[in-house]
C-alpha cells in the first residue's frame, strides 16, 4: 500500500503524471524512528531502524485486523 499518492502536472509541457508515492510501511517506520529520537533515547543505527520497522509491521497487521 501506498502513502501520499499524487498527480503531478508538469509545469513546461503540461504532462500528467502519477506518482504512487512510498510505501505505508516506510512511512510507519520513518514516524516510529522520529518518535524514538524525540525520546532521547540512544540506540545504534541498526537496532533503531530494526525497531522502527518492527513497529511498523505492527502497525500495518493492526489495519488489517480494522479492515476485517
Amino acid at each position: 500500500m501506498k502513502a501520499y499518492p499524487f498527480l503531478h502536472k508538469h509545469p513546461t509541457t503540461g504532462e500528467t503524471t502519477l506518482s504512487h508515492g512510498m510505501e505505508l510501511r516506510d512511512y510507519f517506520a520513518g514516524q516510529a524512528m522520529q518518535s524514538m529520537l524525540v525520546g532521547n533515547q540512544y540506540f545504534d543505527d541498526h537496532v533503531m531502524a530494526q525497531a522502527a520497522y518492527q513497529m511498523a509491521d505492527y502497525m500495518m497487521k493492526q489495519r488489517e485486523i480494522k479492515d476485517e
